[in-house]
């Protein structure tokens, strides 16, 4: 929604509407209202006295919250992923905390009506929405300069426990040879090995056929217009053939 004024004006109501939202009562509301606070607006409020605001932005939040936020994933992680090394820790930190999900829980608490913006300024679908997500960082740290370490926790497992395992299936889908490696490393299986089985098809058009071989067993098929693809969905039928024994295996 645009606002009518040309820059964002304090809104007490909007901000309590905002903390309901975020399950947040804060002791301290100037702190949420910096969280909200764009450095495009501060030039247009110091020229009204009238603005009842720091004339400060949402930077120093912003630090803040960013690690605080890299510090609850990294022990969400290290609690759910018990077997995993440092390496697949921090691709699944980097595949959680990304612009992309922060914007969308931004947006998710109305955070893009709340933000005050300067002349001109407006958050749109472009790159712009990367305000968003220092935003929602911002909030991490506002939240807990206000109610503590624990409560900036909590606010952040709401999210994270709702999304987290999808996000780190979303980072195995994006690099399922990776994360096929992963899984027998934990397993102290040896390394999988790649194997074109056919190859067909003119020059200009190729189609490839690659299996994939765990312990000399063939785990996985998989076809594309080059051997990479092909080894990738042969590693996706291989991590379900995994997965599927892991489900079925007695408790």
């Amino acid at each position: 929604m645009l606002r009518p004024t040309p820059f964002g004006m304090p809104d007490l109501a909007a901000e309590q509407d905002l903390a309901k939202r975020m399950g947040v009562s804060f002791t301290n509301l100037r702190l949420l209202r910096l969280a909200l606070t764009h450095r495009s607006v501060l030039q247009d409020w110091m020229l009204l006295p009238e603005v009842d605001a720091a004339v400060q932005s949402n930077e120093r939040l912003e630090f803040l919250g960013d690690a605080l936020l890299g510090a609850f994933v990294a022990e969400y992680l290290y609690l759910q992923d018990v077997n995993a090394d440092e390496g697949a820790l921090t691709r699944r930190r980097v595949a959680i905390v990304r612009a992309e999900t922060l914007v969308r829980w931004s947006r998710e608490l109305g955070l893009d009506e709340c933000l005050y913006l300067g002349t001109g300024e407006r958050v749109t679908e472009s790159a712009r929405d990367r305000m968003l997500a220092g935003a929602c960082e911002a909030l991490v740290g506002a939240v807990c300069l206000d109610q503590g370490h624990d409560a900036a926790e909590r606010f952040v497992l709401r999210f994270l426990e709702r999304d987290g395992p999808s996000l780190r299936q979303s980072e195995a889908d994006a690099n399922p040879k990776g994360r096929l490696q992963e899984i027998l490393q934990e397993r102290a299986i040896p390394a999988p090995e790649y194997v074109t089985s056919a190859s067909t098809g003119p020059d200009h058009a190729r189609e490839f056929t690659e299996i994939v071989l765990i312990d000399g067993e063939q785990r996985g098929a998989g076809a594309g217009r080059s051997r990479r693809l092909a080894q990738q969905e042969a590693a996706r039928q291989a991590i379900l053939s995994l997965e599927s024994e892991v489900d079925e295996s007695p408790n």
